[in-house]
């Protein structure tokens, strides 16, 4: 169900940025970003759902999924999902940049892919920590 209600934010998101590719709307980060927040609330949603679930099994039973796992699940997922959100945001601003300064100064291409894989890091760092996260469980 998580699975499904995740998949259907991820298809909402798609759909809205198809739909705003080719027309002009007054203010289309307003509408990405709603399509996010609901995309999000879905997520959220089927974690909290996948979480109830989890506590709803017997214990015993095995390949039951405990409610302290899942919010392990949950925040490993944020971790990562949230990462790599400041990741391409940072990568965005980065890579513009250095796009301008390669184009008035090609000499310093080196120096600003540096700055982009510094930008990428924090995906990177995101993942480590869900790593972490999910080896506790």
């Amino acid at each position: 169900m998580g699975l499904l209600l995740a998949g259907s934010g991820i298809a909402l998101l798609l759909v809205a940025g198809g739909f705003l590719r080719k027309r002009r709307v007054a203010d289309p980060k307003r509408v990405l970003l709603g399509c996010l927040a609901f995309s999000l609330a879905l997520l959220l949603s089927g974690s909290l759902l996948a979480i109830g679930a989890g506590a709803a099994t017997e214990a015993g039973e095995p390949g039951a999924v405990q409610a302290a796992s899942g919010w392990a699940f949950l925040g490993a997922s944020l971790a990562t999902g949230m990462a790599c959100i400041g990741a391409g945001i940072a990568v965005a601003v980065v890579g513009a940049a250095a796009l301008g300064v390669v184009g008035e100064k090609p000499e310093l291409l080196g120096s600003t892919l540096i700055y982009l894989g510094l930008a990428e890091g924090i995906a990177i760092y995101g993942v480590i920590v869900s790593l972490l996260i999910l080896g506790k469980v």
